[in-house]
């Protein structure tokens, strides 16, 4: 680590405790992404920039890289390496999609002022059986899945008013760029190749 959490609290003439620096580092950890646009990592997101080779060199040694987009003003936590909690295939599929649908806005110019792009559910439905070949999760654990999603920072839900068609529409995060890149491809692969011999066992086992 380049500097104390002390030193750097010194620095900022006592603006900021070294248990503040401690706390950012440990949100940007565990919540993976500080976003200057959300109120709740505001503080934190700001702290980190402020003293950003400092955080990463804090970070290096646990394997984590730090990237930060200037444009939208958000910092990123990556492992360094490819292990991590299991994924289920359901979550690989619905991100995977979530990004093709964040290429696509991106494309066409569709992304608000902070980088969110508005995924509405009719769009969803008609993206996922056309990219997965997947009948799309019912929308009781479409949203389960959401949730799960949004813990990793790259999405999140938002209620339509009561009128609306549509119970939901999702927001897709930017931070998603950076997040789902060519692991979440090997992971996908890796599920078909566990399917793949799943059903090559229930084969051998049918009597000839």
């Amino acid at each position: 680590m380049k500097r104390s959490w002390t030193t750097l609290s010194q620095l900022t003439n006592g603006v900021y405790a070294p248990q503040d620096f401690e706390r950012a580092a440990y949100r940007l950890v565990t919540e993976q992404v500080l976003y200057s646009a959300d109120r709740r990592s505001k503080n934190a997101y700001h702290l980190v920039e402020s003293w950003f080779d400092d955080f990463v060199s804090a970070l290096e040694p646990l394997g984590i890289r730090l990237e930060r987009n200037a444009h939208y003003r958000y910092v990123v936590a990556l492992p360094s390496h490819g292990e991590g909690v299991a994924v289920t295939l359901d979550e690989t599929l619905l991100v995977l999609v979530l990004r093709q649908r964040y290429d696509a806005a991106m494309r066409m110019g569709q992304v608000e002022e902070h980088g969110d792009a508005v995924v509405e559910l009719p769009d969803l439905q008609e993206a996922y059986p056309a990219l997965t070949g997947r009948q799309m999760p019912e929308v009781g654990l479409l949203r389960a899945l959401l949730r799960t999603l949004r813990r990793w920072s790259v999405c999140r839900i938002e209620d339509c008013e009561a009128d609306d068609a549509q119970p939901f529409r999702v927001l897709v995060r930017p931070a998603i760029v950076e997040i789902v890149g060519a692991q979440w491809l090997q992971r996908l692969d890796q599920h078909n190749r566990d399917e793949d011999e799943s059903v090559e066992e229930e084969t051998s086992d049918v009597p000839a």
